[in-house]
């Protein structure tokens, strides 16, 4: 919503909104001159011409209600999007049960790389163009999010799905519905680029597969890992061309690079200036994202709230821990826990040094069963902790010399290691 609020402004819209509490997005619009509200108050809406809402807003909530009483025009968050897309020469959305938020920056910086003239919309915070990118108007790229079907309300000219893993299952009912969901995102665009080793590979017809096998369109060749962080050259349609460094963390991010080299190609751009883009790219806060230190030990952020994106962070801190690896992990809503209850305990169970933090709701009720201390009680290797100030506590009796602390999670757990980290700056001062 933040990024959409700043797009809208530099347009010559007058822009306000409301939120329930400061943060530092909030602090980023006042910064940029939009006026920001703490709390819903219906006498907020004033003279609006329209309402934009987010799929967390309830149904009753008092400024909706306010809007609809007085036939202000409502719209939801993905149909602004929708909206915004429309005023770009071509537009790109990129889907996916996780990578969304890294794939659509790297990508931003192949097409800005590319053709000079790109904007985007982040779900994150990129290093360089923060969470909204205004570079020009022939290519747009945004994130599509399946949350409640929201990505079937855009119409990209090119469709990318990096993977269709089960989630949001509260939501679709099962994994066919949800695959079925992304196939019907995929169909809607003009062309369409998918990973060939997912299974939705095999329910559309694609303009491009990319992939880590050289059967597909777009793979890497002769991949090298060097403290975690990876190279390879580019091979596609069979032939090897120019090498890519990658800035960030992760053998995972191959496949997210391989979307954005493989968006490049749809366009007809040479590889080489693919791979100076992903060159430029320096990564995105929350994604595995270093924090300080303590004892010695590296403190590591990372928005991992997913089994298969933990897998993948557990991976990458193995590559580059020389000493012992501590896990915080904080589950992101109830239902998400309690759908994919036994994956979380399979990939956490090999976890030595594990903490599981207090659940982070958003917008869910408690619900016993998929609570964050149910969890820690299927692990007998957890610990289970509630408070910041708890957690400190441990981490400051447990780290040593060349340990790596994770923090994983999409809630608030990424606040309460930035507050650990400054606890500890002021105690030096």
């Amino acid at each position: 919503m933040s990024g959409l609020a700043l797009f809208l402004q530099k347009q010559g819209f007058c822009v306000a909104g409301s939120d329930i509490a400061a943060g530092s997005m909030t602090a980023k619009l006042e910064e940029e001159g939009i006026r920001v509200h703490y709390g819903h108050a219906p006498e907020r809406i004033g003279i609006a011409d329209a309402i934009v809402v987010n799929s967390a807003i309830a149904e009753d909530d008092v400024e909706l209600a306010e809007a609809r009483r007085r036939n202000i025009p409502v719209y939801s968050r993905a149909e602004l999007l929708h909206l915004v897309a429309a005023c770009f020469e071509n537009s790109v959305g990129i889907a996916g049960c996780h990578g969304k938020t890294t794939a659509t920056a790297m990508c931003a910086h192949v097409l800005e790389e590319c053709s000079g003239s790109c904007s985007a919309h982040i779900g994150g915070e990129d290093f360089d163009y923060g969470n909204f990118h205004f570079g020009g108007d022939r290519y747009f790229v945004t994130e599509a999010c399946e949350y409640k079907g929201n990505f079937l309300k855009l119409e990209p000219n090119l469709a990318v799905v990096l993977n269709t893993d089960k989630d949001h299952l509260e939501c679709y009912g099962s994994a066919e519905n949800l695959r079925a969901a992304y196939a019907e995102f995929a169909r809607r665009a003009d062309g369409a680029i998918v990973c060939g080793e997912d299974e939705i590979v095999n329910m559309v017809r694609p303009s491009l597969t990319f992939g880590m096998s050289d059967g597909f369109d777009v793979s890497a060749s002769n991949v090298r890992s060097s403290g975690g962080k990876y190279s390879f050259h580019l091979r596609i349609c069979g032939e090897v061309f120019d090498k890519v460094k990658l800035n960030v963390y992760g053998k995972h991010n191959i496949y997210n690079a391989l979307a954005a080299a493989a968006v490049a190609e749809y366009y007809g751009y040479p590889p080489s200036f693919a791979a100076e883009g992903l060159k430029k790219f320096r990564g995105i806060r929350r994604r595995f994202e270093p924090l300080g230190r303590l004892n010695g030990a590296e403190l590591i952020a990372d928005y991992a709230h997913h089994p298969r994106e933990i897998s993948a962070s557990l991976h990458t801190a193995e590559e580059i821990c020389g000493g012992r690896l501590f896990v915080v992990f904080q589950p992101h809503t109830y239902s998400r826990t309690k759908l994919l209850f036994g994956d979380f305990v399979s990939v956490l169970s090999g976890v030595e040094n594990l903490v599981i933090y207090k659940t982070y709701p958003a917008r869910e009720y408690f619900d016993a069963d998929g609570s964050a201390l149910t969890l820690s009680e299927h692990l007998p290797n957890s610990l289970y902790i509630e408070s910041v100030r708890e957690l400190e506590i441990y981490l400051r009796c447990s780290l040593g010399a060349g340990d790596v602390a994770l923090f994983l999670g999409a809630g608030d757990i990424y606040f309460a290691a930035k507050q650990i980290v400054r606890n500890l700056k002021n105690s030096d001062s």
